[in-house]
């Protein structure tokens, strides 16, 4: 994970007083001879990383509240989400490898809504990805990718009740995506109604309604994976995890596969023999193969076709390579047969 040296954190900064006398000791026995050394770690809040210099220790600050996040009722409802949703998976037996999801340590209304979690070294499954497409990586991806698909179809078998799926709220999430792109005009009133007409296709579709809840992680992306030895996957981020389809996570890694692939080669279809065996190995774990691969792969598209306009609408995105994705939903979204 990419990181930035700024400093010592200041013994008079009460963020410094936090970590002494609340996170500290449930770190180390060390509790009052600390020296912190502070990092910025990439992040779409503000992310930090502090180091104890004494005992090694290091913990993650993750601030809801900031330059970039202003509004404090949201900062606080997310924040404690967040912590409530990393205890949750955990007790689900999520705490030991070789699936595990980060040990929560605190968080702190008052100081920006902080929350504090334990520090896990590891690449991202970004870093392999993109090892496979510049620097011959593709068989450690592969057997990467069978890893999660073992956390997260572990994840979902161990969480799922018997309650229908809320199909309607990912319709709502793809209006939501629709408005963003319209606002910044990537798309036009026209493309906006054609969307709109193939979300109803989807919505008609009884498939689309047949699964059970499951918890989801909620932003499957692959910076949100840590990678580790054999099958260990570290899971981070997760104040979006909440109860959906389970193919919200899986449509979510297959569309940010094919984003991976389609913006490095230009190639749209470069990424398929990683979405197929990353869809074939979740399915493993079903008494059917066959028929949970059949079920899964049904509903894919929608997801994958969602999550590239999810892509589209970052800033970051050229122009170009935006109307691309976009181009590239609306192929997806038309596979409802």
């Amino acid at each position: 994970m990419a990181r930035k040296y700024l400093g010592h954190l200041p013994e008079d900064d009460p963020f410094h007083h936090y970590l002494l006398y609340d996170i500290q000791p449930q770190m180390s026995d060390n509790s009052h001879h600390v020296k912190y050394r502070v990092f910025r770690l990439s992040g779409s809040n503000d992310v930090f990383l502090y180091e104890d210099e004494i005992s090694g220790s290091k913990v993650v600050g993750k601030f809801f509240l900031s330059s970039r996040n202003q509004d404090a009722q949201r900062a606080a409802h997310w924040v404690e989400k967040e912590f409530n949703n990393l205890n949750l998976l955990r007790s689900y037996g999520f705490a030991a490898a070789p699936h595990y999801v980060v040990r929560p340590l605190g968080y702190n209304h008052w100081l920006n809504h902080a929350l504090v979690v334990e520090y896990q070294e590891g690449k991202t499954l970004g870093n392999v990805i993109r090892a496979a497409l510049y620097h011959g990586g593709r068989e450690r991806l592969f057997r990467k990718l069978t890893s999660l698909a073992y956390f997260l179809a572990t994840l979902h078998n161990q969480t799922a009740i018997d309650v229908p799926v809320r199909f309607n709220e990912d319709c709502s999430y793809l209006d939501r995506m629709l408005a963003r792109l319209l606002a910044i005009r990537a798309i036009s009133h026209d493309d906006e109604t054609e969307f709109f007409w193939l979300r109803d296709q989807w919505r008609n579709q009884p498939h689309m309604w047949e699964d059970r809840q499951v918890q989801v992680h909620g932003d499957a992306t692959p910076e949100n994976f840590l990678i580790g030895k054999e099958l260990d996957i570290v899971a981070i981020d997760l104040e979006r995890s909440k109860r959906a389809d389970r193919v919200f996570d899986v449509g979510r890694i297959a569309g940010e596969l094919k984003h991976f692939f389609f913006q490095a080669t230009g190639d749209r279809y470069a990424a398929e023999p990683f979405i197929g065996h990353f869809l074939w190995e979740y399915a493993c774990h079903f008494p059917d193969r066959d028929r949970a691969f059949h079920s899964i792969t049904r509903r894919i598209p929608f997801h994958m076709g969602l999550t590239l306009l999810r892509i589209a609408r970052n800033s970051w995105i050229a122009p170009r390579y935006r109307w691309q994705l976009i181009t590239e939903a609306k192929e997806i979204l038309r596979r409802f047969a």
